[in-house]
């Protein structure tokens, strides 16, 4: 008897050429799939795409942190995690194994209601994923131990520090949603779960959680790509059928989320430097009809200049830079959130009192037709962006299986938000929010009580101490027990399929009348455009005494242009469905965006005005200086980003390319319009600019809508700085104070090369097994998987025309710091001797193979166009570099280890607590560490 119960073949008529509200005809763009069940119940759903010669595999479990109880919360998460490491047929870390040999890697991720797995994998690969997947799911549990759940719950807790007690506001949600939810409801405590519950967790506690949930009946798989249907169901059908399945238990009705009265809550914050104020009201769940008004009126009400909540909170009363607002609807319930991070010093008291007039300004003005229709052309922009991939089709129709019913609900989703009227929309803001209770916390810097909203209770927040030894030393030990065999031998892995081909995708080239260069990919794949006009510059062209015009810049030129305000602008953009934005790195000043085909034109007639005809207008100059200033004051306590700029100020010594693009608060203070305007004088010209399109789009629609700029535009090429060099003598050990972090953050490294030299590449390739490839790599491999000292590292070289760093960085647990620097070490140092046939079997196993997604999505194809004009590169190098591939050889990645890995000409930088970590590091063997103050300078002990 065939174990495929039923097959139901469906196509999906995506609504792409239909204007917001319109007439949703079919108009080409579908996504097609077939779904059947298997008799232990494993939901399958099968999607075919050949753009690229790839595969998508995704395994959802539904299953989440709401399937937890109190006391043994964040269990679906640390499951996750133990559900790569090992199974019976593929061994310990066999999964990364296998998938570094068939060119992918693999991820999984967790939420309130669901946990998936995933990989995407060149479609000769496919039946070894398959393979892999099922073993997983058949065949995990046993080899779970005590030792292994110890080292693990290390990581997910390294991982909790690094994400939610090392930054500010981290701990927002928490203290939100113990409020909102009542007591006992499974939204009431956070994915990653207590400190407390983690550590109590036992092998167990895996065992009884995996017998729960983790059967075949409870998992949908979705495989989506360039797959034979009948080959891949043949397969499924082969590993998946014999897995037999699990009794679901019951699942209790949680209480119903309905507040009688509004809660105040504060927390005074270590990390923070500006009080943030955020309200929260109880909503729908995800799909409800009054989700999609409820998306609407977020939008409606805060994102744009020509909001409420703009024009009173930034315009009028001058209290924040902006507010954030959102919809978060989930499988049980739904939250509203609002969010403001004010500006230094200012009362939430005040924020408060202007958040309420922002709300009497929505009541008195309702929605404007205009605001309706610009917000749902975003919405479909954004819409088709997400299915712009094969994994993102994937994800979509395996959430609208299990939570919606039925992946045929893509035709539906984006319809419900077009059919989203101005009633519903107020109705919506009258039912759920209008004089409703609600959760307030006021996160205020420490020492500034002050602050707070009226009325607060302190919220009950656990902050982890610093103990030196605190947690215990584990050797990793598998289980060995083996489940017993079915009709075939499963520890036999099966072939690779017929190798497939792939081609680089055609490049058109051009040039307009004022020399400036045009390159092209046309793909009518979806009915999306992507674009970039990039120049050389940025930072690179900021003045030293001036640092952060070049970002001022960037931000002042989306708000209004000579003709319109910038209100104007904004709305113009947003009604065509797109979005532009400007940006200034490094070396690189940026207008790029994405629009619908049909609007192209409008979108290019949009950024020629924000180009050529700036309005520079006073007050959103203002705004902007006093945004930066803001932003500059809390990353000075965020660890992460003070390490990241004190690294770059020791890589590049006085180059330019050492200091922040954001500047300092002082520099910014000192900058007047006059400078952006000689800025852009000087450096926005087309002698330092590419233009890069890739979508539905043609040469000749290109050229066309660029006539304007080639007529208008000129400017001969502005004077760079030489290229920068790296000393020996800004090499050593460094450390820079941030008391009580909870985690050491580690940048260590020096200036290296330039992406064009004839040894990045082969470098990137030396890499790979040291830190570029996540789990083959050593350094995650020794400080992750074997210690749990840290929930990532990695390393890597990255070079522009201009030499580049060789960087590697983690965030470790802060009372392991000089043990985890004393591996890297000894890990940079042995690379080289110790890399064997072995490893360069897995390098090129794996580089070879890991080009198949090189250039599936609009965004890999503009990243193609951008190398191409910045380096000179063909339009096939890509597929060039697997020939360096292929001729590498232990030798060679020796002498590129001994060349480029020097550990004694590399910056040692920890940023963390000194108190109890910087006294150890002295046995260390690179020096006595020097201190820095936040702005790298040294510092007086």
């Amino acid at each position: 008897m065939r174990a495929i119960l039923r097959i139901l073949p469906v196509l999906v008529a995506l609504f792409v050429a239909c204007q917001p509200g319109g007439d949703p005809a079919a108009h080409g763009f579908s996504i097609d799939f077939e779904r059947f069940q298997l008799e232990n119940g494993l939901d399958v759903i099968l999607h075919v795409d050949r753009s690229d010669p790839i595969a998508a595999v995704a395994m959802t479990f539904h299953v989440g942190s709401a399937r937890e109880v109190p006391g043994k919360t964040g269990f679906a998460h640390l499951f996750e995690h133990l559900f790569f490491l090992d199974s019976e047929n593929l061994g310990p870390g066999g999964l990364d194994r296998l998938m570094t040999r068939v060119g992918s890697s693999t991820n999984g991720s967790t939420s309130r209601d669901r946990t998936n797995y995933f990989e995407v994998v060149p479609v000769d690969g496919l039946e070894k994923t398959l393979w892999a997947e099922a073993d997983k799911l058949g065949f995990f549990i046993n080899t779970v131990s005590e030792s292994v759940v110890a080292k693990e719950k290390q990581v997910v807790k390294n991982e909790k520090r690094q994400g939610v007690d090392n930054n500010p506001y981290g701990h927002t949600s928490f203290v939100l949603d113990r409020a909102l939810y009542p007591e006992g409801h499974p939204y009431s405590w956070q994915v990653i779960g207590s400190l407390e519950d983690l550590e109590s967790a036992t092998l167990a506690d895996a065992q009884e959680f995996h017998s729960r949930w983790y059967g075949p009946n409870n998992a949908t798989l979705v495989v989506a790509g360039d797959i034979d249907v009948a080959q891949t169901t043949a397969w499924i059908e082969r590993y998946f059928s014999e897995i037999p399945a699990r009794p679901l238990p019951e699942v209790p009705t949680p209480s119903a989320v309905n507040l009688t009265e509004s809660k105040l809550l504060f927390h005074e914050d270590n990390f923070a430097r500006l009080p943030q104020l955020t309200l929260a009201w109880p909503t729908v769940p995800m799909y409800h009809q009054d989700s999609y008004a409820l998306d609407v009126l977020a939008r409606v009400l805060a994102d744009g200049k020509t909001t409420p909540f703009y024009e009173v909170l930034v315009k009028e009363d001058q209290v924040a830079p902006g507010a954030s607002l959102s919809n978060a609807s989930q499988e049980l319930a739904g939250r509203f959130t609002l969010q403001v991070r004010a500006f230094a010093g200012t009362d939430l008291d005040d924020v408060f009192a202007s958040v309420e007039r922002a709300f009497e300004r929505f009541e008195t003005n309702g929605v404007p037709a205009e605001e309706l229709d610009r917000v749902k052309a975003g919405t479909e922009t954004s819409f088709y962006r997400g299915l712009s991939s094969v994994l993102g089709k994937g994800f979509q129709l395996a959430e609208y299986a299990i939570f919606a019913g039925s992946p045929a609900f893509v035709s539906e989703d984006l319809e419900r938000t077009l059919g989203v009227t101005a009633e519903d929309v107020f109705r919506v803001y009258e039912t759920y929010l209008k004089e409703k209770p609600f959760v307030a916390t006021s996160f205020v810097p420490r020492g500034q009580l002050d602050l707070m909203l009226e009325g607060s209770e302190m919220a009950e927040v656990v902050v982890e101490p610093i103990v030196q030894g605190a947690e215990a030393e584990f050797v990793v030990q598998r289980g060995e027990e083996r489940t017993p065999g079915g009709s075939f031998d499963r520890s036999v892995e099966p072939p690779y399929g017929d190798p497939p081909t792939l081609k680089a995708p055609t490049v058109w080239q051009g040039e307009l009348e004022n020399g400036l260069p045009v390159l092209g990919i046309e793909d009518r794949e979806s009915p999306l455009v992507q674009f970039a006009l990039r120049l050389k510059g940025g930072l690179l062209l900021d003045t030293p005494d001036r640092v952060g015009v070049a970002n001022l810049l960037a931000a002042s030129m989306t708000a209004g242009t000579a003709n319109r305000t910038p209100e104007e602008l904004e709305q113009a953009i947003d009604l065509l469905g797109a979005n532009i934005g400007v940006s200034a790195g490094r070396e690189s000043f940026v207008i790029s965006g994405s629009t619908l085909a049909r609007t192209f034109p409008e979108t290019m007639a949009l950024v020629e005005e924000i180009l050529l005809d700036p309005r520079f207008d006073a007050d959103e100059f203002e705004l902007s200086r006093t945004r930066a200033r803001n932003m500059l004051r809390q990353m000075s306590t965020v660890p992460g980003a003070v390490g990241t700029d004190v690294f770059s100020g020791l890589l590049y010594g006085d180059h330019i390319l050492g200091r922040n693009p954001m500047g300092t608060v002082e520099s910014v203070e000192s900058i007047q319009i006059d400078d952006l305007k000689e800025y852009y004088g000087r450096a926005l010209v087309p002698a330092a600019a590419a233009f890069h399109v890739a979508g539905a789009v043609s040469r000749s629609e290109v050229m066309a809508a660029l006539g304007g700029i080639a007529q208008r535009w000129e400017g001969d090429l502005p004077e760079f700085p030489e290229a920068p060099s790296w000393s020996d003598d800004r090499a050593g050990l460094y450390f820079v104070d941030i008391p009580g972090s909870a985690q050491s953050v580690l940048n260590i490294g020096n200036l290296s090369l330039a992406e064009p030299d004839p040894d990045f590449y082969p470098a990137t390739v030396m890499n790979f097994r040291l830190g570029g490839g996540g789990f083959a790599s050593e350094l995650l491999q020794v400080l992750r998987e074997e210690k749990g000292y840290t929930y990532g590292v990695g390393s890597g070289f990255s070079g522009s025309d201009l030499p580049g760093p060789f960087a590697i960085g983690s965030s470790v647990r802060s009372n392991i710091t000089l043990e985890a620097l004393a591996l890297i070490k000894g890990i940079v140092e042995n690379h080289g001797p110790g890399f064997d046939e072995t490893d360069l079997e897995a390098t090129k196993s794996f580089l070879l193979r890991a080009n198949g997604g090189a250039f599936e999505t609009l965004g890999a194809k503009l990243n193609v166009l951008q190398d191409m004009s910045a380096y000179g590169f063909p339009s096939d190098y890509v597929l060039r570099r697997e020939e360096i591939v292929r001729n590498m050889d232990v030798t060679e990645i020796q002498r590129l280890a001994e060349d480029y890995l020097d550990v004694n000409r590399m910056v040692w930088l920890v940023v963390g607590d000194a108190r109890t970590q910087l006294d150890r590091l002295r046995s260390l063997g690179l020096g006595e560490p020097m201190v820095l103050d936040r702005e790298g300078n040294l510092a007086q002990r």
